[in-house]
C-alpha cells in the first residue's frame, strides 16, 4: 500500500522550495509528476496493473489536464469491465489519499456507466473530456476517452441551453474576474471554469480552439491561483488585497495594482470569448420552426434580429455617427447582446463623432446611461472592440484601475458604470436626469493620476461635456457636480448639520444652485450604492436628506420657467384652426429633427390628440410647449423618429384632424403599438410627482411636474388622465434619454385648488404612467 504520509511530506517540500523555489508553472508540473508517481505505485500495489478483466485508473479535472495547483482535490475514476475485485482495489487506492488529507472526488464505473452518467450530468460530461490514463489498462481508458468525446460531439448542441444556464448561474453566484476588487479565479465570470467551457465547445467542433490571447489569459489565471494557494497553504480561489501583494511579487509585478489590471484584462478576454461562443452555437439565422426570426425595429437603423441587436438592412454606419450609440442604447435597454458582426461593422466603418456631438448622439448616450443593468454588458462590448475609447479617450487612465480603498467592490471604470446603473433608478428624483447620468459616468474620471481626483475630474468632465455639445451652463453644472461630488456625504457625516453655518457654507459652495444640489443628492446615493455593500445606510440616507432640505430652504430656488409665447406664424395657425373648426398641423424638419405645431379651435382638446398622433407615428417628443391664443390653442413639439423615416405630413394632418374630431381610436392604436414594440421598453423607475405654487399666473392655478421613465404614448396617457380633473393652461415636456420631465400648469375643472383635488390628480397621473 502506498504511504500517504510520504505524499504529504513530498508535497510540503515542493511548496517550501527546499531544493530551490519553483515558478508557478514549474510547481504545477512538479505536483503532477509527484501525484502520478505516487498513484502509479498505489495502483500497482492495489493490483490495478495485473487485474483481469481490464481495470484502469484515470484522472479528470486538474490532474487530467496537467494543471494541478496546490491543495487541489483529485478527480479520479477507476474504470473496469466488471472485475469482481474492483471494490477492494478502490479501497486500497482511496484510503491512503484520505490519510494524507488529500481532497478526493472519486468514482468506480464501467465505461457504460460513465457514459450514462455523462448523458445525464453536464459536469461529468465536461469532466470526461479531460480524461487521461494513469495506470492499468491503457486501451480501456482510451476507449472511454474516445467514446466520451464522441458522445459530447453528438449531443453538445442539444445541451447548449443547459450549459448556458449553468454558466449564468455560476456567474451570478461568484461574480466577475474583470473589474472586481476580489475576483474568484476559478468560478468567476472570465475565470478558469469559463476557459473549460471554451475548450468543451471546441471539442464539440462548435467553435475554434482558443487562440494565443486566450491561452495567455488562462496562464495568468493559473499562475495567480497557484501562487495564492502557495502563499496561504490552503485551498482558496478568491484573491483579496492582503494576499495580492505577495502574489504580485512572486509573479514579477511591481505591485498588486499592476497585477489587478492584468488580471482584470485577462478576465475580460475570457468572459467576452465565452459570451460570443455561447451565442454563436445557437443558429442565428433561423428559428426553432425553420423560419427566419423577426427583425423588430428598436431605433433608427437598429433592429432586434433573433436574440441579438443588429444593424437594420438599410443602415449605413459610415454616414451615421450616432448609430453606434443607438445600437448600444438598444442593447442596454432590451438586455440583448450586440451581434458580433454588428460590432465588427461599427469598428470598421463608424465615423468619429466631431465636437460638438449632434443632438441625436447626445440623446442616445443619455438613453444608454439610463438603461439600468443592461448598461454593463453594452459598455463592455463596446470597450472590448475599441469603440468605447473612441467615444471617451479619457477612459484609458481608469480602465481596470483597482481601487485604493478596501470598501470598493469594483475597479474604477466598472464603479463609474455601476454608478450610472444606480443613478438610472433616481432619474425621476431630479429635474435634469441627463446631467445626473453624465455626472455619474464622470465623477471619478480624475482617478489614476497624481492629483486630487475631484479637482482634476472637474476639468476633465468640463472638456467631455463640451465635446458632448452641452450648452455652457450645463457644462458648468456637470463640472461642479464632479468637483463637489463628495461635499454632501462628507458634510453630513463629519459636521453638525443642525448648525446654520454648516448649511450656509454648503449653499455658498454650490452658489445657491438648487438644480446642482438635487443632482449631488442623487449622485451621492448612486456613488455609495455602486461602491459596495454597506456603504449606503439608513443613517447616511437620513443625514443627507436633512442636510439637503436645510440647504433648499436657504437657497429659495425655483424649479422651472413657463414656456415661451407663440410667434406670429404659430398664432396664424391657431387663427386658421379657429376659422375652419378643424385641427391644423404645420411641420418643419431640420435633418431628423421635426418641429410640429398643432393647433385646435377653442373648446377642443389639444394635448391628448397631439401627443397621441405623434406617438402613433413613432415620433419621440423631446420638448413641448402648450399655449392659448385668442380663439384657439397651439402646441409646439420638437421630436424625432424613434426609428424609420419622417412621417408623411399629409398623413399626420389627416390623423390629427380625426383625433380632434374623436373619430380616430388613439387609445387602442397606441396600446397595440406598445405591445408590438415592448422589447424597446426602458428600465422601470418609480414616477415622481411634485407640486409648485406661485409659479404661474392666476389665483386658482398650480404647476404639476411629472418625472417618469419614457415610453410610447406616455404624454398621451398623462394628458388623458388630466382631462377628467383639470384644465391644462400650458405644458412643457422634455425627454432626456430614457426619462421625461413634464410640467403642466393646471386649474381645477370645478371648484378651487384643494388638497383633495391634488390627491385625485396625482392618483390619476400615477395610474396612467404605471
Amino acid at each position: 500500500m502506498a504511504d500517504g504520509g510520504e505524499l504529504t511530506r513530498a508535497t510540503a517540500r515542493l511548496l517550501e522550495g527546499r531544493h530551490g523555489r519553483l515558478g508557478a508553472a514549474a510547481l504545477r508540473a512538479a505536483l503532477v509528476d509527484l501525484y502520478e508517481f505516487w498513484l502509479g505505485k498505489g495502483a500497482t500495489a492495489a493490483g490495478v496493473d495485473t487485474a483481469e478483466p481490464g481495470v484502469a485508473l484515470v484522472a479528470v479535472g486538474g490532474l487530467g489536464r496537467r494543471e494541478l495547483v496546490p491543495f487541489s482535490d483529485l478527480d479520479l475514476v477507476l474504470v473496469h469491465n466488471g472485475n469482481p475485485r474492483v471494490g477492494d482495489m478502490a479501497d486500497a487506492l482511496w484510503y491512503p489519499l484520505w490519510d494524507a488529507k488529500v481532497g478526493l472526488d472519486h468514482a468506480v464505473r464501467t465505461p457504460g456507466e460513465a457514459l450514462k452518467v455523462a448523458s445525464e450530468d453536464l459536469r461529468t460530461a465536461l469532466g470526461l473530456l479531460d480524461l487521461r490514463h494513469l495506470a492499468g489498462d491503457a486501451e480501456l481508458a482510451a476507449r472511454l476517452a474516445s467514446a466520451a468525446r464522441d458522445q459530447w460531439r453528438r449531443t453538445a448542441r442539444k445541451r447548449i441551453d443547459e450549459l448556458t444556464d449553468s454558466v449564468h448561474t455560476r456567474w451570478r453566484r461568484s461574480g466577475e474576474i474583470a473589474q472586481s476588487a476580489e475576483p474568484d479565479l476559478k468560478h468567476g465570470r472570465g475565470g478558469l471554469r469559463d476557459f473549460a467551457v471554451l475548450e468543451a465547445l471546441a471539442v464539440a467542433q462548435l467553435t475554434d480552439r482558443p487562440g494565443e490571447e486566450l491561452l495567455t489569459a488562462k496562464e495568468l489565471l493559473l499562475d495567480v491561483r497557484t501562487e495564492l494557494r502557495r502563499e496561504l497553504r490552503r485551498e482558496r480561489d478568491v484573491l483579496s488585497a492582503p494576499e495580492a501583494d505577495p502574489v504580485a511579487a512572486e509573479l514579477g509585478f511591481s505591485d498588486r495594482f499592476t497585477l489587478a489590471r492584468k488580471l482584470s484584462g485577462a478576465g475580460r478576454v475570457v468572459a467576452y470569448a465565452v459570451d460570443v461562443a455561447l451565442r454563436s452555437t445557437v443558429e442565428p439565422s433561423r428559428s426553432r420552426f425553420g423560419r427566419r426570426p423577426a427583425r423588430t425595429p428598436l431605433a433608427e437603423g437598429v433592429v432586434l434580429h433573433g436574440v441579438e441587436v443588429a444593424l437594420a438592412r438599410d443602415a449605413v454606419p459610415a454616414k451615421d455617427p450616432a448609430l453606434l450609440l443607438r445600437v448600444a442604447a438598444a442593447s442596454a435597454r432590451t438586455r440583448k447582446p450586440i451581434s458580433h458582426g454588428t460590432l465588427r461593422a461599427l469598428a470598421e466603418s463608424a465615423p468619429e463623432l466631431r465636437t460638438p456631438w449632434p443632438d441625436d448622439a447626445r440623446n442616445a448616450l443619455v438613453e444608454l446611461l439610463g438603461a439600468g443593468e443592461g448598461l454593463v454588458d453594452a459598455v463592455e462590448a463596446l470597450d472590448r472592440t475599441g469603440l468605447w475609447a473612441r467615444l471617451f479617450p479619457e477612459w484609458g487612465a481608469i480602465r481596470d484601475l483597482p481601487p485604493r480603498s478596501p470598501v470598493h467592490q469594483w475597479t474604477v471604470d466598472r464603479h463609474l458604470i455601476q454608478a450610472c446603473v444606480e443613478a438610472a433608478k433616481l432619474t425621476t428624483t431630479v429635474s435634469r436626469p441627463d446631467l445626473l447620468l453624465i455626472g455619474a459616468l464622470l465623477h471619478d474620471i480624475g482617478k489614476g493620476r497624481d492629483a486630487d481626483h475631484s479637482e482634476l475630474g472637474a476639468k476633465i468632465s468640463a472638456q467631455v461635456a463640451e465635446r458632448l455639445g452641452l450648452p455652457p451652463a450645463d457644462v458648468a453644472t456637470v463640472s461642479a457636480a464632479v468637483r463637489h461630488h463628495l461635499l454632501l456625504p462628507h458634510t453630513a457625516t463629519r459636521r453638525d448639520i443642525a448648525d446654520a453655518a454648516t448649511v450656509s457654507r454648503v449653499a455658498k459652495t454650490l452658489d445657491s444652485d438648487v438644480v446642482l444640489l438635487e443632482l449631488l443628492h442623487a449622485l451621492t446615493r448612486a456613488d455609495s450604492l455602486a461602491t459596495g455593500p454597506g456603504v449606503w445606510t439608513d443613517w447616511k440616507d437620513r443625514l443627507l436628506a436633512e442636510l439637503v432640505a436645510s440647504c433648499e430652504a436657504t437657497m429659495h430656488g425655483k424649479g422651472f420657467s413657463p414656456p415661451e409665447p407663440l410667434d406670429e406664424e404659430q398664432r396664424e395657425l391657431v387663427a386658421q384652426a379657429a376659422r375652419t373648426g378643424l385641427g391644423q398641423v404645420r411641420i418643419t424638419a431640420h435633418g431628423k429633427v421635426v418641429t410640429a405645431v398643432l393647433a385646435v379651435p377653442a373648446g377642443r382638446e389639444l394635448l391628448a390628440p397631439a401627443a397621441g398622433v405623434l406617438a402613433l407615428n413613432s415620433l419621440e417628443v423631446h420638448g413641448a410647449a402648450l399655449r392659448e391664443h385668442d380663439d384657439g390653442r397651439a402646441g409646439v413639439f420638437t421630436a424625432s423618429p424613434k426609428f424609420g423615416s419622417l412621417p408623411d405630413p399629409a398623413l399626420l394632418r389627416e390623423q390629427f384632424a380625426r383625433a380632434v374630431a374623436g373619430t380616430l381610436p388613439l387609445t387602442e392604436r397606441i396600446a397595440a403599438k406598445e405591445r408590438d414594440y415592448s422589447t424597446s421598453s426602458v428600465a422601470v423607475v418609480a414616477p415622481h410627482v411634485r407640486w409648485f405654487d406661485g409659479e404661474t399666473s392666476g389665483p386658482n392655478a398650480v404647476v404639476l411636474e411629472l418625472r417618469a421613465a419614457d415610453r410610447i404614448g406616455l404624454l398621451f396617457r398623462v394628458a388623458g388622465a388630466l382631462r377628467g380633473e383639470a384644465h391644462v393652461l400650458w405644458a412643457k415636456a422634455a425627454t432626456l434619454g430614457g426619462a421625461v420631465v413634464d410640467s403642466f400648469a393646471l386649474s381645477p375643472r370645478r371648484g378651487s385648488v384643494t388638497a383633495q383635488w391634488r390627491a385625485k390628480v396625482v392618483e390619476a397621473v400615477l395610474a396612467a404612467v404605471s
